[in-house]
C-alpha cells in the first residue's frame, strides 16, 4: 500500500497543530450535535436535562477517544455517540411498563456483560474473535441500512411537527430546509475548513430563519451554571432480562463493523495491530457503554467522518484525536456551552439529521456495491432485510399477543434483521468476493 499519512501514527504535533485537528475532529462528529437534542425532546426534559445529556454525550465521547488514542489501541480513532444505542433507549424508554429507568439499567447490565466478553485472555478476547468472524462489508453494509431505516422515524417526521407544538408545518418545514441548503451547500462547495463547519453553518443558519417566524430565548443560556455537575443513574436503574438482550443485539454488532475500521486505520499508518491490541480496542468502547449507562448518554462508535479526516489532511498522529478528546471533556463540564444546542429548534435539527441519516444510508449501499451476488449472499441479504422491514410493519393488535420479548426485537430493524442476517452468514456464509475498486 503506498503511503497515506505525512504525519505518521505515533509522531508528536506542536501546540498548535493539536488545537486544529481537535476542532476539525470535533466539526466532523456528526450525531454528537443532533442525538441529545432529538432524545431529550422525544421524552419532553427540561432545557437544563436536555443540556447535561450535551455535556455527558461530549464528556464520555472525550474519554474515549483518549483511551483509543494513548491508553487501548493506541491510534487515531475519534468515538461518537452511536445510534444504535440512541435508537433503543428511544424505543424501550417509550415502551409502557419500561421507561428510562429500565432502559438505562439494562444497558448498564449489557455494557458490563460486553465488557466482559471483550476481556483478553491470551492475547484475544472472545469479542475480537467473534468479531473476526463476521468483518465483511456486505455484515457492514446491511445492518448499517438497518440501522438507519430504524432512525427514519425520527427525521422526516420530526421536521414536520405535531399541531400543538410551535412551527408545526411551514415554519419547521422552511427553517429545516434552510439549515439542509446551508449543510449540502458548504457540504459541496466550501472550502476544507467550510466543510468542517457544514453541520454547525447548518444548525445557525436554520436556527435563524426559524427565530424570524417564532422568537427564541437565550435566556436558558445566561441561567446555566458554569460547571456540569455528573448524576449517576440521573434517569433511575432497573433492569429486564428481555432490555438486557435487546441491548446486547446491538452493542455487540458495533464491535464487528469498528474492528473493521480499526484495522483500516491501521493499514493506513502501516502499523501491525494484533488480536490483542484490538481487543483492548473493544474493551475500551465496552468501558465507554458502561460509563455512557452509568451518566445518562449512548455508548460510542468509531466515526468514518473523522476516518476521512485523517485521509485528507494526511495527519495520522493520535496525539491529534487525543487533544480532540480532552477538548471534548472540556466543553462537556461548562453547561452554559451545552445548552447552546439545545435552543435550536427541533425541526432544524430534524431537517439536518434526515440529509445526514441518508447519507449514511448510502454508504452502507457502497459497501454492498462490491459484493459478488451469489445466491447464497442474496438469500442471506434479502431475508435480513425483509424481517427487519417487515417487523415494523406487525399491525399493533397482532404485536400485543406476542412475548415482550419479540414486540421489542420487531420494533427494531437493526435487531430482528441484525440477527437473522449473522445466523443466516454462519450457516450460508461463503468467503467474500470483493472486487477492488479503481484507486
Amino acid at each position: 500500500m503506498s503511503k497515506v499519512f505525512d504525519i505518521g501514527i505515533h509522531e508528536k504535533l506542536t501546540s498548535q497543530q493539536m488545537l486544529v485537528m481537535a476542532v476539525q475532529n470535533i466539526f466532523g462528529m456528526t450525531g454528537m450535535f443532533v442525538f441529545p437534542s432529538l432524545f431529550g425532546r422525544a421524552f419532553g426534559m427540561p432545557v437544563d436535562q436536555i443540556a447535561y445529556i450535551y455535556g455527558m454525550t461530549f464528556v464520555v465521547s472525550g474519554f474515549i477517544t483518549v483511551f483509543q488514542s494513548v491508553g487501548f489501541l493506541r491510534l487515531p480513532i475519534v468515538h461518537g455517540p452511536y445510534v444504535g444505542s440512541f435508537i433503543a433507549l428511544m424505543v424501550l424508554g417509550h415502551l409502557p411498563g419500561m421507561g428510562l429507568g429500565v432502559a438505562y439499567g439494562s444497558f448498564f447490565v449489557a455494557a458490563v456483560i460486553w465488557a466482559l466478553l471483550a476481556i483478553p485472555v491470551r492475547g484475544i478476547s472472545f469479542l475480537a474473535l467473534f468479531g473476526r468472524l463476521f468483518q465483511t462489508p456486505m455484515i457492514s453494509g446491511v445492518m448499517v441500512i438497518l440501522l438507519m431505516v430504524q432512525i427514519a422515524s425520527v427525521s422526516v417526521p420530526v421536521w414536520i411537527g405535531h399541531p400543538p407544538s410551535p412551527g408545526f408545518g411551514l415554519i419547521n418545514v422552511i427553517s429545516g430546509f434552510v439549515g439542509v441548503l446551508a449543510f449540502a451547500g458548504l457540504t459541496l462547495w466550501g472550502g476544507r475548513w467550510t466543510r468542517r463547519a457544514a453541520i454547525l453553518a447548518g444548525l445557525v443558519l436554520g436556527t435563524i430563519a426559524y427565530a424570524g417566524f417564532l422568537p427564541i430565548s437565550f435566556a436558558p443560556v445566561g441561567q446555566a451554571p458554569w460547571l456540569v455537575v455528573p448524576q449517576l443513574f440521573p434517569f433511575g436503574f432497573e433492569v429486564r432480562t428481555d432490555a438486557v438482550i435487546i441491548f446486547l443485539l446491538v452493542l455487540v454488532p458495533c464491535s464487528i463493523t469498528t474492528m473493521s475500521l480499526y484495522q483500516v486505520v491501521a493499514d493506513w499508518g502501516d502499523e501491525t495491530i494484533t488480536p490483542l491490541r484490538m481487543s483492548e480496542g473493544c474493551f475500551a468502547a465496552a468501558l465507554g457503554g458502561i460509563l455512557a449507562a452509568v451518566l445518562g448518554s449512548f455508548s460510542t462508535t468509531v466515526y468514518p467522518d473523522n476516518m476521512g479526516m485523517l485521509r485528507s489532511t494526511r495527519v495520522g498522529s493520535r496525539y491529534g484525536t487525543l487533544a480532540a478528546g480532552m477538548l471534548l471533556v472540556v466543553l462537556g463540564c461548562c453547561v452554559k456551552f451545552d445548552t447552546l444546542f439545545v435552543i435550536i429548534p427541533t425541526a432544524v435539527l430534524a431537517g439536518v439529521a434526515t440529509v445526514l441519516f441518508g447519507i449514511v444510508m448510502v454508504h452502507g449501499i457502497h459497501l454492498l456495491s462490491g459484493i459478488t451476488w451469489s445466491d447464497r449472499n442474496l438469500i442471506i441479504a434479502g431475508s435480513a432485510l425483509m424481517v427487519g422491514l417487515g417487523g415494523l410493519l406487525v399491525e399493533p393488535d397482532i404485536a400485543k399477543l406476542l412475548p415482550l420479548i419479540v414486540q421489542l426485537v420487531l420494533k427494531q430493524p437493526a435487531v430482528s434483521g441484525g440477527v437473522t442476517l449473522l445466523v443466516l452468514y454462519a450457516v450460508l456464509g461463503e468467503k467474500p468476493q470483493v472486487k477492488l475498486a479503481a484507486e
